[in-house]
């Protein structure tokens, strides 16, 4: 497995997409920009701790994101280094575990999206099932067993070596204010690593969802699943919250969690129509933020010129340029 992992073509691919993806820096300051050169001069280093089993991360650095609703997200960046490493690591696991994940998940997954899931949902309710159990994990990222995930991990994976690098990013800690904390739990966000490892540990929600025979849509820790009256809802909704809280070792956020109509609910930034042939909706929380956003770019406080440079920076930028994004730049 070492092999593969420190083949030329899969650090190539692994350091072009850190590159690609930017980001900021981590705690030593390093850039995207400058790691290409690092690499280059110390590789030999880097590669020998790596075989050695004796590669340290560092740890990330915490950021808060505001949240739309209020309250903050944590983040943890890593090095530009760490990250590279990570994907490297995540090049090389998703060919394993990916195609064993269930159809019926959607988040970070290769050739998958969020607008799949929702389509998705939209075939339940076409279906008939007219109720949705709405259950979002509290802290999901904060609260991953380590014990558990490796033991999951473990059963595709034998290269003790490579198991030993992966529980160590999962250890290297948190700068927060200078101090370094060391949870006992938990993978941070911000890394190429966390996605891969967020679905391995809820795959087995999946499974269990799909063992039970429930119509569901799963993206990282918001669970869908649609049932035909609010009674059954009730009881799926205690169930799998008891299943989650004794076997995942997770908890699901009773605040945010309800089983009611789909077009009452928001998913992936997204409702539907109440019609007997429902229709996808952006949702009214989304509608308001981008709202929101167009005042605050569109205020009289800047020129035209400055308004228009700032929605042609956003469409260009744009992660995803799809074809109506270029025909409004060009307008």
């Amino acid at each position: 497995m070492m092999e593969q992992l420190l083949a030329r073509d899969n650090l190539l691919r692994a350091l072009k997409q850190v590159e690609r993806n930017k980001g900021s820096h981590g705690v030593d300051g390093m850039s995207v920009k400058s790691l290409r050169r690092y690499i280059m001069d110390h590789w030999h280093d880097i590669r020998r701790s790596i075989e050695a089993g004796t590669y340290e991360p560092r740890p990330v650095r915490r950021v808060e994101i505001p949240k739309p609703n209020g309250g903050v997200r944590q983040l943890g960046i890593p090095t530009v280094l760490d990250r590279f490493i990570q994907q490297v690591i995540a090049q090389i696991l998703t060919p394993v575990f990916d195609p064993y994940f269930s159809e019926h998940s959607y988040g970070f997954r290769p050739s998958r999206r969020g607008h799949d899931a929702v389509r998705k949902a939209k075939q339940y309710i076409q279906q008939g099932y007219r109720w949705v159990v709405d259950l979002e994990l509290e802290k999901f990222f904060d609260r991953v067993h380590h014990d558990r995930l490796m033991a999951r991990i473990a059963e595709k994976i034998e290269d003790k070596k490579l198991l030993l690098l992966i529980r160590r990013f999962l250890q290297s800690g948190i700068m927060v204010n200078g101090v370094v904390l060391n949870p006992t739990e938990g993978t941070p966000q911000g890394g190429p690593l966390s996605p891969l490892l967020s679905n391995i540990v809820l795959d087995e929600l999946d499974k269990e969802l799909e063992k039970r025979g429930h119509k569901f849509v799963r993206y990282a820790d918001d669970c869908n699943i649609y049932v035909r009256t609010h009674k059954a809802g009730e009881r799926v909704k205690q169930s799998v919250t008891a299943f989650i809280k004794g076997k995942l070792k997770l908890k699901v956020n009773q605040e945010k969690s309800a089983v009611d109509r789909p077009w009452k609910r928001k998913f992936l930034g997204f409702s539907f129509t109440s019609l007997l042939e429902p229709k996808i909706r952006i949702a009214k929380q989304s509608l308001q933020r981008v709202k929101q956003k167009i005042r605050q770019i569109t205020s009289r406080r800047m020129g035209a010129q400055a308004t228009a440079y700032v929605f042609v920076e956003r469409v260009e930028t744009s992660p995803n340029k799809s074809e109506k994004a270029s025909r409004f730049r060009r307008a």
